[in-house]
């Protein structure tokens, strides 16, 4: 059904409006004080709710409740506060009309100039992994109608649900009022914030509570808001930005130390190495240029300093292409570490924490970005891309924690099962391979990278570029690729080179030909069954 009609003649012009009451309501009280402080010296009456009333008087502001407000008690474990007629028709009359304003004074209630409400913690009470009655007592119900009704009339009422916006709404509650132009800024940011909000409590009635372990979302919500416009993006002549996700816990989230400010190819390739790092349980370090290792490694056994070891053998893979590079460490970056790299230019680095000394050491190479990731951060469960027309979700291709369990089971087609250090080393080279752009093939040493083939458009391209990088590294070492050999010539490249065993999905209809070319030369190939595309 249509609003009603009205005579555009009696609406009157209202621009600038002076904030005298405003309706103050937060789950997340970030910067919460502040905020009140400043209202309170702008001389604003705090019209507030439960815990947030609670939190402004405790520092010793002065607060309304909402109840004095309806003269109604919150009620029912705190589900009905603010809807009600006393509240709404403050926040709903368009006082461009004299005959709202003639009403309102009949009634006896004082509109609203400002609402500050953000609402209830859904999407993060969801991702905790609560379910049932803990995920719906988290629907908020008030505070949409709230901020809905706020933004129909941003004519008349700045509604704010960010505390990002707090800095421009102390600006203006001390100087005049809000602006029209302000306003109406604002409300579309509020309606962007309930739909979102909607998207993920519907989403959550569709799949949450019936969807089972082998089905995808029917409907996919992708919320984001945007933290930072950067330089330029892949290119100088493509604009760009990073967002963040409601409930992120990843690159987007890290904190920048130092350094000049991030860019697009840098936040590709800093995510592309934690993939990297993150993937091993000892201590490691990836570098990675242009989304692809330079060099992987771990620790050498009995490292003094084991991070400051795995970085040293990361980089002696190929020192040539880690010029510029982008390194991730999975643990503390020390003081030894950052002295390996004073003289190796860097692009960023990024890791759990960093020692105060590295820090130090760190300022002497003040464009070097330093990143230091949120103490939650973790790898994502699923993959996201987007397509023309679309977008593409899939299961994050990640590896078991208990993969020397799995390694037991792998199927051993040539020659005899190594002792356990290349045992070992074979595990490192089958994980690291899934860091390498397809088609990809790894050559590793002691659990770290000595010759890397990526981005061939046929495999036996991948097989000599490896070698080739490797150099006399090649002897001896363990090789893994991500998918099968279609032919028996890229093995043979390997053989040729002198390694001493290949780790392959198997697969192929000439897989035949492949083992006997490994058995004929005395070489150990296992098949995992699995492969680990990256595209």
């Amino acid at each position: 059904m249509a609003g009603p009609a009205h005579d555009p003649s009696l609406y009157r012009e209202r621009d600038l409006v002076p904030v005298r009451r405003a309706l103050v309501s937060v789950s997340d009280k970030t910067d919460l004080i502040p905020l009140a402080s400043a209202l309170a010296a702008a001389g604003v009456e705090i019209v507030s709710t439960g815990s947030t009333a609670s939190t402004i008087r405790d520092a010793g502001f002065s607060v309304t409740d909402v109840s004095s407000v309806t003269g109604f008690p919150e009620s029912l474990d705190g589900r009905v506060k603010t809807l009600h007629p006393s509240v709404h028709a403050g926040l709903l009359a368009d006082l461009r009309l004299e005959d709202h304003e003639r009403q309102l004074g009949e009634l006896g209630i004082e509109p609203f100039e400002l609402v500050v409400v953000n609402l209830y913690p859904f999407v993060e009470t969801v991702s905790s992994g609560a379910v049932g009655d803990d995920v719906v007592e988290q629907i908020d119900i008030g505070g949409p109608a709230m901020v809905r009704a706020s933004a129909k009339n941003f004519a008349n009422v700045a509604i704010v649900v960010s505390p990002a916006s707090y800095p421009a709404i102390i600006a203006a509650a001390g100087n005049g009022g809000t602006t029209l132009t302000q306003r109406r800024e604002l409300a579309a940011r509020a309606f962007d914030h309930t739909a979102g909000y909607d998207r993920a409590v519907a989403t959550w009635f569709a799949e949450g509570t019936i969807a089972t372990d082998t089905e995808l979302p029917t409907h996919l919500t992708i919320r984001a808001e945007r933290m930072e416009t950067l330089r330029y993006g892949e290119n100088s002549h493509q604009r760009a930005a990073i967002y963040t996700r409601t409930g992120g816990h990843g690159i987007a989230q890290a904190t920048q130390l130092q350094g000049k400010e991030m860019s697009y190819n840098n936040y590709v390739d800093a995510d592309a190495a934690l993939r990297a790092a993150f993937d091993l349980i000892k201590p490691a370090v990836a570098i990675i240029k242009h989304a692809n290792p330079c060099g992987i490694a771990v620790a050498a056994p009995n490292a003094l300093d084991p991070i400051a070891s795995a970085h040293l053998r990361a980089h002696e893979c190929d020192p040539v292409s880690a010029f510029g590079g982008v390194i991730a460490a999975n643990r503390t970056v020390t003081l030894k570490m950052a002295e390996n790299l004073r003289d190796i230019f860097t692009e960023v680095i990024v890791a759990p924490d960093f020692e105060p000394e590295a820090l130090e050491v760190f300022k002497l190479k003040k464009n070097l970005r330093v990143l230091q990731l949120p103490t939650d951060w973790r790898q994502e469960p699923m993959d996201v891309r987007l397509v023309s027309g679309g977008l593409l979700l899939q299961d994050a291709d990640r590896f078991p924690d208990d993969i020397e369990s799995v390694a037991k089971n792998w199927e051993l087609v040539s020659g005899e099962r190594p002792a356990e250090a290349e045992m070992t080393n074979l595990i490192f080279a089958w994980k690291t391979c899934r860091a390498v752009k397809s088609n990809a093939i790894v050559l590793a040493q002691g659990s770290a990278t000595v010759g890397i083939g990526m981005g061939q458009v046929n495999r036996v391209d991948s097989c000599r570029l490896a070698v080739e990088r490797a150099g006399d590294r090649a002897k001896g070492s363990v090789v893994a690729s991500d998918a099968f050999f279609p032919f028996a010539d890229g093995p043979q490249v390997l053989i040729d080179a002198g390694v001493s065993a290949i780790i392959q999905p198997g697969g192929s209809v000439r897989d035949a030909e492949v083992i006997e070319a490994a058995r004929a030369a005395g070489v150990t190939m296992f098949f995992t069954g699995e492969r680990h595309f990256y595209h």
